[in-house]
This record gives structure tokens, sequence and C-alpha cells, in this order.
């Protein structure tokens, strides 16, 4: 039998029998009086206990759940079989409790995998037929219907697709793409039907990996979490010594009974597990995965971050950095000719170029007469106008450079860019400059997490001292270290680790080894960086650097959820076994007060779900 469905039996037939139990006693002597109700209603759930804890013992795992079980067997003994059954229900009810806890907060988890990619839409000469997701092979042509989710990870063949990324990313607007841009599996064609080249097997794809995290996340136990099920186990000799104790002085068995009663420690059996995956979830719907709840509260404690520069604190491509134009010319129409005869190019500028003039709405012409010249740039003609764009060889020769240029060419001498010189019928008339630009959302991430606690932040980068220093002039780092190879990374960290707990930030290849020695590596996961992914604890799947800071947040209001409810809960517990050592508490009063104690543990526990923000009415 499901043990859900068993466990909600357990206190029916708990429930039932108080019930029963209660209007026999009311009644008057009957042929079956309240006692042996009460007693057949709790011997079901002490059995079934008794064999959980001896299936435990011998795997190995001692369980806490001990009290319970020497409450209820006490109670019976003892000839309190109302308080038996109180008991009985109340150890019943947490574990329906927890069961509900947990459905919260597996809820988000659960439905990443229920989601997952099954068939797929394959193209052949014959047509398209309709395939099982596992039978799709690298080069593939696949057709995604309008709705329907990607199968795997591929290239998009059409112009353009709309892709709804909410479920993988968080994004919440479609995003998008066009003709060979990278698509991952598990996002939604929100536009028409488009067509796509599968790049990745489907347990390679993008989906895959975040089922296996999830069911990482699922199984993996805090460190936090392993300390609260040590410390509980002290709690039964506690509870013994203590129970002893009232018994020796008052001379009262029933007062022993009643601090067992109120010491079981679902505090501690619940509060932390419920929490730390509450927060799991939460991370999830942000497009954070975390793997496992150990990699929750690892963050939680860090206090250092290290950053790779290429593709995590910049956008890692060739941007648009700034245009120096000629007097008497435009910035945007000087752009839009570019634009319009790098559409003949295949450098990889060119699409960095046409994708800036697609976000200023340029309008762009059809090139006539266009002659690439490999490596230097490229000539043609772009309505009547002769163009000429690349290397300031190929469209200065032996020119000198005008007055208006002298300056930006002196600021660029030794930075790490790229300039496209552009000539117009001969005469130069703008320089386009591109680099590796920073993120816009860096400064303020930094910020964040500067708020958040971290008290040192190191930019870690294989560039050189000069491009390392272009970036890092923006930003509130405390250290640089440029020139690094993945093997000095990971030197850096382990010494930033010694003094702190790290976290490392990277997207590439080079970066897995330094992510796998930080305390906790984080991987810019949005753009496919398979090694990066596998090797970090927490992966990012949105193209953004805000998602860290929100992460950080995450694991430390989770970590201080579940401290919050073990605390509040032990302390409301040994109060409560104090008072009933004196005698003030009957046994079935103290098994009504330990389940209130639950219910109100499991309920804040249940708080990590939500992102904490206090939102104000408009």
């Amino acid at each position: 039998m499901n043990e859900s469905i068993l466990r909600r039996a357990l206190l029916v037939i708990a429930i039932a029998g108080l019930a029963l139990g209660t209007a026999a006693w009311r009644t008057g002597p009957g042929p079956i009086d309240a006692d042996t109700i009460w007693t057949a209603a709790t011997l079901p759930v002490a059995v079934t206990l008794a064999i959980s804890m001896l299936r435990d013992f011998w795997i190995g795992r001692v369980g806490v759940d001990a009290i319970a079980l020497v409450s209820m067997s006490a109670t019976l003994v003892l000839g309190q079989s109302l308080a038996a059954v109180v008991v009985a229900i109340m150890y019943a009810g947490g574990t329906v409790l927890e069961d509900f806890a947990r459905g919260r907060a597996e809820r988000n988890l659960r439905a990443l995998t229920d989601r997952a990619p099954r068939v797929a839409h394959r193209k052949s000469a014959q047509g398209v037929e309709t395939i099982c997701v596992d039978q799709v092979a690298v080069g593939d042509e696949l057709l995604v219907r309008a709705g329907e989710l990607l199968p795997v990870d591929g290239i998009l063949i059409d112009a353009a697709a709309l892709l709804d990324e909410s479920a993988v990313t968080g994004e919440p607007l479609p995003e998008r793409r066009d003709a060979g841009d990278t698509l991952r599996s598990g996002t939604v064609n929100a536009g028409d039907a488009f067509s796509m080249r599968a790049s990745a097997l489907a347990d390679q794809s993008t989906y895959a990996a975040i089922v296996r995290m999830v069911a990482a996340a699922q199984t993996a136990k805090a460190p936090f979490i392993r300390m609260a099920d040590r410390f509980a186990l002290l709690l039964l000799p506690a509870t013994l010594f203590l129970a002893g104790i009232a018994w020796y002085l008052s001379k009262d068995p029933i007062r022993a009974l009643a601090v067992l009663v109120v010491a079981t420690p679902c505090p501690l059996i619940l509060a932390a597990p419920v929490a730390f995956l509450g927060g799991v979830s939460r991370a999830a719907r942000a497009g954070i995965l975390m793997k496992g709840s150990a990699a929750l509260e690892a963050l939680a404690q860090v206090r250092t971050a290290i950053f790779d520069k290429t593709g995590t604190l910049t956008i890692g491509g060739a941007e648009l950095v700034e245009i120096d134009v000629a007097p008497g010319h435009e910035a945007d129409e000087l752009l839009r000719l570019l634009a319009s005869l790098e559409q003949a190019s295949h450098h990889v500028l060119a699409d960095s170029i046409i994708r800036t003039a697609g976000v200023r709405k340029l309008v762009l012409s059809h090139p006539r007469n266009v002659c690439e010249y490999r490596g230097e740039g490229l000539k043609g003609q772009v309505g009547k106008i002769s163009i000429a764009a690349g290397s300031r060889a190929l469209v200065l020769e032996d020119r000198q450079l005008p007055c208006w240029a002298i300056a930006g060419e002196e600021r660029c001498r030794h930075a790490p860019v790229l300039r496209v010189f552009v000539a117009l019928d001969g005469r130069l008339a703008g320089i386009f400059t591109f680099g590796d630009a920073l993120r816009m959302d860096a400064r303020d991430t930094l910020h964040s997490l500067r708020s958040a606690g971290i008290t040192r932040m190191i930019m870690l980068t294989g560039d050189d001292s000069t491009a390392a220093k272009r970036v890092s002039t923006f930003l509130d780092l405390d250290a640089v270290v440029a020139d690094a190879t993945p093997g000095s990374k990971v030197t850096a960290v382990e010494a930033e680790k010694a003094l702190a707990p790290t976290m490392m930030v990277g997207d590439g290849i080079n970066d897995a080894p330094a992510l796998a020695a930080a305390t906790v590596g984080i991987a810019m996961g949005a753009r496919g960086g398979t090694a990066s992914s596998e090797a970090a604890d927490v992966v990012v799947l949105t193209d953004r650097l805000q998602p860290v800071a929100e992460a950080l947040r995450i694991a430390q209001r989770t970590r201080s959820i579940a401290l919050q409810s073990i605390v509040a809960g032990l302390a409301f517990s040994a109060a409560a076994m104090v008072v009933a050592a004196m005698g003030q508490i009957t046994p079935v009063a103290g098994a009504l007060l330990q389940e209130g104690i639950d219910v109100a543990v499991i309920l804040n526990a249940l708080r990590a779900l939500g992102d904490g923000r206090v939102r104000r009415a408009m």
C-alpha cells in the first residue's frame, strides 16, 4: 500500500476510534466499553510505527519517532487509553500534515518533470512522422507546432520563432528567436509552427539536465537537516530522564507519561526538510536550479563571491560600445547603411551589427555588388551610396585619420576592442567600436550581494590586465585576478575558500574546475554550458546576473525559516515538558498541545515557498 494512503488510513482509524469511544463513554456500559475502543484504535498506529522503526534500524538508521512509540505504549500500560488514542491521532496527524507540506513544496519541482517532452515530429522525404523523443538523432530536422514543447535542444532553421521559456528560465514574457539561434528543450512554441535542427539527444538536452537536477534536489539531504536528525536523537534519553525525575519526585507515573506525550520532536523531524524543499521549489520558480538542499544551505553561508569576467560579468560577445561620427553624418543612418551592407557578410560582427540595427528599428536596404575581403571587411553599394566597411587598412589605405577620429583612436589604442571603419563614397564617415560590454544588471547585482552580507568580491579572468581593468573600473570589486588559467583559477578559489565560504560564478568550460572547487559553484547555464552546469551546485537558467543575488536571498531566508521553526518548536516543547513534569498538564492535554506546536512549526516552514517580500497596496 502507498505510504501516504496508509498514513491517512491510520489517522481515520484513530479519529473514528476516539469518536466511537467517546460515544460509548457518554452512553454508559455497553457490549464494548470506551477503553477497549480507544485501545483498539491506538494499536494499529503503534504497531505500524514499531514496524517502521525496526525497518529503519535494520538499514542502520535510528528514528526519533521512538518517543511517540514510548508514549503510546506507556499510556496503554498505565490504562490511559484516552490519552493513548489522542497521542495516536497526534502522531498520525503529524505524518499526514508532513505529507501535505511536502506535497506543497514539491509541486513546482514535480511540475517541471511532469511536462518533460515525450514526442517529436521528424521531417523526412516521406513527410512528417511522429516519433518518441528518445528516437531523435543529432541533425534531424524537426517540426514544432504551435503550443508544443520543444523536444530537444537545437538550432532554429526558419527566419523567426516566438518561445515561452517561463518553465525553464522563469521569464514571464515570450522571447523572439531568429534563424541560427540556439533553442532549448522544454520551452513552448508560443507562435506559429517552425522548423529546427536537433543539436543534442534527448537525454543530453537542457530539459533532461533539469529533470536530473530536480531528482537530486528531492533526495539530497542538507547538512543542516542531518545535524537536526542527530540532535533530535538526544531528545529520547533527555525525555526519559526528565520523565523519570518527575515520576520519582511525585510518585505519580501519570506525570512521567505527560512529559513523554509533549516531547515528540516534530519540530526537528518536519521543519528543516519542509523549509529546505520549499526553498528549492521557490528557486525553481525563479529559473534557479539548486542541486539539492545541501547546495541551498551552503549558499546561505557564503561570504566571498568570485566572478568570471567574459559571459558572466560581461555579455560575452562583440557588442556595439560606441560610434564616432564625422561632422555632417547621423549615427543611426550610418548604422543603417552598415547593417544593410553586413547582410551579405558571414563575419562574426555581422550578426551583432544587424541585431543592433533591429533593436533601433532601422529599416535595412538590399546591398548590391558586394565584394568581401577575407579578414579585412567588405565593399558594396546600398542604394546610390558606395560603402566600404572593415579594417583601417582596407578603408583608409595609407591616408591619415581626420581630426574628429583621433581622440577615439587614442582612447581605444590599448583596449580589447574591434573597430570597424566606415567610408561613404570614399570618405571616412564613422568608426564603430565593438567590445565585450558589461551586463546591464552587473552593478545592481553586486550591490545586492553586498547588502546580503557578501564581504569580499573578486573578478577572475583569463583576459589580460588591460581588459580586466576596463571592466573592473565600473564595478565595486575588492580584487581582480587577470591572465588566469583554469589551474590558477582553482588555486585562487581554494585560497579564498580557506578564509571564508566562497561561491564561484562562471559560464564557460574553462570555469568548470573552479566551480567544482568552490564551496558553492553557480553556473550561468542560459547558453547551454553543459560542463559548467554539471560541475556547479546551482544553475541560473536566465541570461541575467541578477538571479545570483536572488538565489543567495532565497537560501538565506530558507535557512533562517528552518532555524526559526526548530528553535521555536523545541523551546515550546521544552517548556511544555517542564510544566508537565510539575503536574500542570494531563497526558490528553499534552497531546493536544504538542499537535498545536507541530501545526505551527510546519506552517512556518512553508513560508519558504514564498518570496518574503512585503507587497504594498497601491
